[in-house]
């Protein structure tokens, strides 16, 4: 595995995208999908410019990963992206000097996960908020099927936790402002401080360790810029 920054030049991703995105990359991820993968990278790029961070979502009480997972998702399935379960089978063959199949071993299964966005050569996956485990789960999925010749490149959406914690109190605190004495509450919807959750940190701790081997990864992560600059509405 080797840390890359292909996603900084120009000719792989425009600077208003890469200014509104937190981005790490192992395996010269971006410049591997935008020249191997064009049509996903387009999809996600796409999905890099349209996207914003909208709070009525995302400091919506009992549905943060939900509704933003949820929201991504819809927007990549709208360009024709797949939740898949994505299984590898290996067989042995036994090949005889003169080219012939003298006999073929057993299959061996192995069983996938659903990944949340694959299309082409690309899995995508949205770990907004998760448990961190997943990243694990992830990572060492996208290795496989790299190694196996499945995918070209894997792409993982996240957060930058400790950026949109300041914004999101900021932007209660303000939405309090609004109401009634009676009415304020001091306390987050949700739950943004604890750090066992998917977000760029984690993903970043696990890249460095060398989880990914060889197999080009880009992970983007939401930061303040990422927000569409609105106040807090609960209608």
């Amino acid at each position: 595995m080797f840390e890359t920054s292909t996603f900084d030049d120009p000719l792989v991703l425009a600077s208003e995208i890469r200014r509104r995105w937190a981005f790490l990359e192992t395996s010269s991820a971006a410049a591997v999908l935008r020249s191997v993968c064009p049509a996903e990278w387009e999809d996600i790029t796409h999905f890099l410019k349209t996207f914003e961070l909208n709070p009525a979502h995302w400091l919506k009480a009992g549905g943060n990963r939900g509704s933003i997972a949820k929201e991504i998702d819809e927007m990549f399935g709208e360009r024709g992206w797949r939740e898949v379960r994505v299984d590898l089978l290996t067989q042995g063959l036994l090949i005889g000097k003169n080219g012939v199949v003298l006999d073929r071993l057993p299959e061996v299964r192995q069983e996938g996960y659903l990944v949340d966005n694959f299309k082409g050569r690309v899995a995508l996956d949205v770990e907004w908020n998760a448990k961190d485990g997943n990243l694990d789960r992830d990572m060492s999925a996208y290795r496989a099927w790299h190694e196996a010749g499945v995918i070209s490149a894997a792409v993982l959406i996240t957060q930058d936790r400790v950026a949109l914690k300041g914004l999101a109190e900021e932007i209660w605190a303000s939405h309090q402002e609004t109401l009634a004495p009676e009415q304020r509450r001091s306390k987050l919807p949700i739950d943004l401080d604890t750090s066992t959750t998917t977000n760029l940190e984690k993903a970043a701790l696990r890249v460095r360790r060398g989880v990914m081997g060889t197999c080009p990864l880009l992970v983007i992560a939401a930061t303040r810029d990422t927000w569409n600059g609105q106040t807090y509405s609960s209608t």
